[in-house]
Order: C-alpha cells, then sequence, then structure tokens
C-alpha cells in the first residue's frame, strides 16, 4: 500500500529510530525578510463576491457550508475556485504529491497568476524534499510566493539535534480564493485523496464555507504566513539558480501534462459526476446556513510545553462535546484516546449520551505503529458501552461489481482498497465539526491543526443515520463475547464474526500487537 506522502514516514522515523546521521550540521537563516501580506479585502465586486452577496443579505452573521463527501467533489470544487479566483487564491496544505491531481493543481495555480491572481502557498516543509526545483520555479512567477513552516536546516541531522522543533508540523488544510469562499477539512493534495488512486483511495471530509467564516480562515491563514515559525521559500536557495530556460521548459511540461490529463477516464469522471455537472448547469448548491465557529492552533504551538487553551485547539473540542446532551459521533482515522479520553468517552455514556467511534481496521490502517497504540484502548472503550467501528479496507461485492462495469466502459474506477482518512465530530444531530485533527496525543499537543464546527441539522442527521445504516457494511462492530474481542460485520447482507483482526495475516497482528507493548503514545 503506498503511504500518504511522508506523514507516515515521519511517524515511522520517529517512534523506530530510523534515522540516518548527517556528517555536517546546519542552522537556519538568520535575518530573514519577510514581507508582511493580508488577505485582500475589497473582494466584495468579484464576480464570486457577487454571487454569494444576496445569500449573505439572507442569512445576516451566519455562514454557508456544502460538504465534499466524494474525492471527486473535492477536486472539482478546488479546480472551480481557483479558476474563479480573480484576485487571490490563499492556499495552506499539510502534503502536496507530485501527482496527477498535484501536478494539475500546480498547472492551475500558474495560470492564475498568469491572469493577475496573488498566490500565496504556505506549505510544512516535512513533504517538500525532492521537489524543490518545481517550487522554486512556481516561487519565480511575479505573482506567486511559497513559504514554508518550520523548515529544516537538515532533513537528517535535525531529527537529532533539534527534534523538539522539527517534531512539531503544520497540519492544517485550507484553500481560499477572492476571500470569499474557502475549503477546509482533511484531503491533502494528492490522488489517494481525490479518489483518483488505482491502488488505494482515502475516505475523507471536507467542507466549503461562505460568508463570514471565510474572514476568519483567512484571518488564520495570515497569522501562520506572517509568523516566526514560516520562512520565504527563498531563504533556502538552490545550488544552481533557477534560470528562465528552466521556466519555460517546466511551463511547457506543466502544460502538456495538463492537456494530457483533460483526456484521461478520470477526468472523463470528473466532468460527469454531479457536483461538477451542478456548476455547469449554473445550477444551486446544497447550502446549509447556520451558526459556526472556527478553531486552529495558533502556530506558536510549535514551542508550547503544555496543552493551553489560548493556543490549542483541543481544549475547545473537549468544550463542544461537554455541551452535548444525547450524542456524539467521533471519526478519526488516527484515533489513540489514552486513559483519561477513555475514561471520558466512557462516562459519557454513563450520563446517557450515545458514542459512536468510527476508526481505521488494522487492515486499513495505513500506519500500523499507530494502530499499535490504539488497541491498547478497545476493551476499556466497549466494556464501557462506547460504540466502537473498525473501517474496513475492502470495498464491498456490490461496489466491487459497479467497478468492473464501470472498467468494461472504459471508465474510471477508481482504487480497488480503501482508508479511513475523514475527521469529524457530530454532536446531537445538530451540530458538525469537520477539520484536520485526529483525536490523538500528535494532534493534540504536537502537530497544528484547524477545523470548523457548524450548525447543520441535515447534514448531522444524515452522518447520523449513515452511521446505523451503513455502518455494519463499511466497517466492523468491535464487541465482546466471552470476554474477548469479537468483529462483526454484515456479508451480502447476513451477519458474519471474526475472532481476530480481519483481512490480517498472523504475521501483521503479531508485529503490531509487539508493538503495542512499547509504543509512545505522546508521539503518534
Amino acid at each position: 500500500m503506498k503511504y500518504p506522502g511522508f506523514f507516515s514516514n515521519f511517524r515511522h522515523t520517529l517512534l523506530l529510530g530510523v534515522v540516518v546521521i548527517a556528517s555536517s550540521c546546519a542552522s537556519l537563516p538568520e535575518d530573514v525578510q519577510r514581507t508582511e501580506s493580508h488577505a485582500l479585502q475589497n473582494t466584495e465586486n468579484t464576480k464570486m463576491g457577487r454571487g454569494i452577496a444576496p445569500y449573505l443579505k439572507r442569512h445576516p452573521g451566519k455562514s454557508g457550508f456544502h460538504v465534499l463527501q466524494t474525492g471527486l467533489d473535492a477536486f472539482t470544487a478546488r479546480i472551480v475556485l481557483i479558476e474563479k479566483a480573480e484576485k487571490s487564491l490563499d492556499v495552506q496544505y499539510y502534503i502536496w504529491h507530485d501527482d496527477l491531481t498535484g501536478r494539475v493543481l500546480h498547472n492551475r495555480l500558474l495560470h492564475a497568476a498568469d491572469r493577475g491572481v496573488r498566490v500565496r502557498l504556505l506549505l510544512d516543509d516535512l513533504d517538500t524534499a525532492g521537489k524543490e526545483q518545481t517550487l522554486h520555479i512556481l516561487d519565480a512567477h511575479p505573482n506567486i510566493e511559497i513559504r514554508l513552516f518550520n523548515p529544516f536546516a537538515n532533513r537528517t541531522m535535525d531529527f537529532v539535534t533539534d527534534l523538539s522543533r522539527v517534531n512539531h508540523r503544520m497540519h492544517n488544510k485550507s484553500l481560499t480564493a477572492d476571500n470569499q469562499a474557502t475549503i477546509i477539512g482533511g484531503r491533502n493534495i494528492g490522488d489517494e485523496y481525490f479518489d483518483a488512486a488505482e491502488d488505494v483511495a482515502f475516505s475523507d471530509l471536507d467542507v466549503v464555507g461562505f460568508g463570514p467564516v471565510v474572514k476568519k480562515v483567512s484571518s488564520a491563514f495570515d497569522l501562520y504566513w506572517n509568523s516566526q515559525w514560516v520562512y520565504p521559500l527563498s531563504a533556502f536557495p538552490l545550488e544552481e539558480p533557477i534560470k528562465q530556460s528552466d521556466i519555460v521548459a517546466f511551463r511547457q511540461q506543466s502544460d502538456q501534462f495538463f492537456e494530457d490529463a483533460r483526456q484521461s477516464s478520470y477526468a472523463a469522471a470528473l466532468r460527469e459526476n454531479e457536483f461538477a455537472q451542478l456548476i455547469k448547469r449554473n445550477g444551486q448548491l446544497d447550502v446549509t446556513w447556520g451558526r459556526w465557529f472556527l478553531v486552529y492552533d495558533d502556530p506558536s504551538k510549535v514551542e508550547a510545553d503544555e496543552v493551553s487553551a489560548e493556543t490549542h485547539l483541543g481544549p475547545k473540542l473537549r468544550e463542544a462535546i461537554d455541551k452535548s446532551q444525547k450524542e456524539v459521533i467521533i471519526v478519526s482515522p488516527y484515533f489513540v484516546p489514552g486513559k483519561e479520553i477513555t475514561a471520558y468517552l466512557n462516562q459519557l455514556v454513563k450520563k446517557g449520551i450515545r458514542v459512536r467511534i468510527l476508526t481505521n481496521s488494522l487492515a486499513a490502517n495505513d500506519v500500523s505503529i499507530v494502530h499499535a497504540g490504539y488497541m491498547r484502548y478497545r476493551e476499556d472503550l466497549v466494556k464501557g458501552g462506547v460504540e466502537l467501528y473498525e473501517y474496513k479496507r475492502t470495498f464491498s461485492k456490490e461496489e466491487m461489481k459497479q467497478k468492473k462495469k464501470n472498467k468494461k466502459k472504459n471508465k474510471w474506477t477508481g482504487s480497488s482498497h480503501a482508508s479511513l482518512h475523514a475527521k469529524s465530530f457530530t454532536f446531537d444531530e445538530r451540530y458538525l465539526f469537520i477539520g484536520s485533527f485526529n483525536l490523538d496525543a500528535r494532534s493534540i499537543a504536537l502537530n497544528t491543526e484547524m477545523g470548523v464546527f457548524f450548525e447543520s441539522p441535515d447534514h448531522a442527521k444524515m452522518m447520523s443515520k449513515a452511521f446505523d445504516e451503513k455502518g455494519l457494511i463499511k466497517a466492523y462492530r468491535v464487541e465482546l463475547k466471552d470476554d474477548q474481542l469479537e468483529w462483526n460485520t454484515l456479508e451480502n447482507g447476513k451477519k458474519v464474526s471474526y475472532d481476530v483482526e480481519p483481512d490480517t495475516s498472523w504475521w501483521k497482528r503479531f508485529t503490531t500487537g509487539f508493538l503495542s507493548v512499547f509504543v509512545v503514545e505522546s508521539q503518534l
């Protein structure tokens, strides 16, 4: 299985100590010139601004949200915002793969910059290795500036000499066009996040936001962009400076790649999907308007010694859960609750609150060592009355039949295996939280995260209903039978039970169980 970028490798590097000692040390550049810039405010007269204005008048103080559940919808939405932008694009990501979707988005950003759009691209430095040439060529465009969060001075040596700093990464994800519309959520930029990969797809979740929430996302972006922990890419020059011939060659290759991509079966699937057809017909998106609250970690979390409500997202999420009265649904691909959160969730059940959790099964988890930390708490959660589900790696037979039909018709079929990557919370069938936050120590204390709480009874009820109707089809329910864990699911409409972790080898189970004895949860 292909890992989702450098993130999984990073976890292994930290936790297993696989570090190659470099022969020399380096330090970050000093006296770096950071020209301060901010989100553009005079964007109400853009086409996007004029289109949104009537809705803002009808819903004063509220923000509008449209949930992007499929990878095709999510990629289409990003393309639409980039193509419609007239003045600015503020883009912030943890991972940006050099693959079909990553290259296409690079090309579209270049063309947006060509028509005068100001592009600010903020990337975590962990995933930029090997992509320096491309990034410097993009940065050479007069309307594009790239900055790096918490950059490395020396990628190998820093893990030894400066681990306390480089152990903190920027996990935030957002794309904001003309300060009028924004996309935030769990998806990085890469084929597996947009159902464009043939080996594995990540079941993920984003949300498009309109109205006042957009200004808050822009403020959060500015806070990071202008912070001391962010460096201009230009502060790290290449050994051989970018030449005009390099730029010309890259542009030609990028444009040709884009034209080739437009002829692919994936592009055909994008054009045919419901979201794209709606945009093409100038139809109205299903937007829900309501109360909202944006939360994000302060970039100073890099130096924080303790979790604080002033700088960390976690305590704010705890406050929302505390206010729940009937139901809490937690979807977290990397779920390592620890003793305190396990006890807290069980206490909610004792108070009469229904708690349902969906995380990855061992077969679906792309980082086995995270599963090793999580598995310590399954029995206590189930005993406490928490309804615990683990996402299946394989699609159902019905889904595979449809993929085979599409393949025969020369249509895009997507991947053959799946992994959960969505991060969301649902409260009392009324409120949702969608963002980049996993319920584990890394999201709570180490990486920076962001997400949005918003009021949407329709979406919340739909997610609760889907959990009940599809939980046993898409996942295994973990239960206890005779004091032993058991995995129950529906296959072809019939209940099937497993007494070991399904779809795994004995070696996989043995090694993961072995790791669970030693794994350091604070790093997961």
